[in-house]
């Protein structure tokens, strides 16, 4: 599950993810919430919590990242990756070479110093 957090403004989302992501977590939260950000900002800053209770993505989720990552990967500023299993880290340093912003991951207890991060 993807949950929208109150630290969210302007261009920058801040969400949680618990469980197994899907397809629907992306195309009724994730994708909608980004593209209302690109309405009215040229640039998204995000800072995505993979909570302790996070256990990955399912394939489809997996592809509508991607493909949203693709479409967009020039409209990207900067990306917080918090918490989440070590394997997360390497994914992240991969995924950083396919965007045009800033991507730094971030430890579950330094929560509030990746949020601010990503909004400065």
């Amino acid at each position: 599950m993807i949950e929208i957090m109150p630290e969210s403004s302007n261009n920058l989302l801040v969400t949680k993810a618990t469980g197994k992501l899907t397809t629907e977590d992306y195309e009724k939260v994730w994708i909608p919430a980004l593209e209302a950000i690109l309405k009215n900002n040229n640039k998204i800053r995000v800072a995505c919590w993979l909570s302790p209770e996070f256990e990955g993505w399912e394939a489809g989720a997996i592809w509508d990242d991607a493909k949203f990552g693709i479409k967009h990967r020039n409209d990207m500023e900067k990306m917080a990756i918090i918490g989440g299993p070590e394997w997360v880290v390497w994914a992240t340093k991969i995924g950083a070479h396919f965007i045009e912003g800033t991507i730094k991951t971030f430890e579950n207890k330094d929560f509030q110093a990746a949020v601010e991060w990503a909004k400065a």
